[in-house]
């Protein structure tokens, strides 16, 4: 049994857990709660970085950070299953570069507002992290990816754990102005189960 170290919350773990139960691997992979701020939490062992997820393998080797852990499983379920082989792998990685971009600012919000006192936060560093986002949403909402028929690849998982995490944690606002992603989010929901059985409902 591989073992997951994550948050329930987290939207790099979604993306893990997501991954698994498209690639059959759901029964393989067991999720641990882990606490970063925690220094005695075995995630420190596993990643010096402190960092959710760590993907511990059957043979007890850490694996960090998602975007590894997804190259790992898709190998593990026997490859070019959510890392297309062919050309398409550079559209891929770039989509899960700028979805993985997209979460790197919406946590850094988050963490500013968690972690500070509000006397001593940054305003233009917050806002500077929002139009990250909201140059990305825009770049998305003109071209939203297409979703194949068969499993979604890994730039598109990131993408709807990145749309999610900002249902989450920012009230949906980003829905307003676009209605592409919204049903193209729609869409990958209805056809990804695990999806709406990661949804963080605490």
């Amino acid at each position: 049994m591989m073992i997951l170290r994550s948050s329930p919350a987290s939207p790099f773990g979604r993306k893990v857990r997501i991954a698994a139960a498209l690639l059959g691997l759901a029964d393989r992979v067991s999720m641990v709660p882990a606490d970063s701020s925690k220094a005695d939490d075995p995630l420190r062992k596993d990643n010096p970085l402190g960092k959710i997820p760590v993907l511990v393998t059957e043979e007890g080797k850490p694996i960090y950070d998602s975007r590894v852990i997804l190259e790992y499983l898709d190998s593990f379920a026997g490859g070019g299953k959510i890392f297309p082989t062919d050309a398409r792998r550079i559209e891929v990685l770039t989509l899960q570069a700028l979805a993985d971009g997209i979460l790197d600012a919406s946590i850094l919000r988050v963490y500013e507002v968690r972690m500070r006192e509000e006397t001593k936060r940054d305003p233009s560093w917050v806002a500077y992290q929002a139009d990250k986002v909201a140059r990305a949403l825009g770049k998305l909402e003109a071209d939203p990816p297409a979703l194949s028929d068969g499993i979604p690849d890994a730039g598109r998982i990131t993408l709807a754990c990145a749309l999610g995490y900002q249902d989450l944690r920012f009230e949906g606002k980003w829905r307003n102005d676009h209605p592409k992603l919204v049903a193209w989010l729609d869409a990958f929901a209805r056809a990804v189960p695990s999806f709406e059985e990661t949804r963080f409902k605490g």
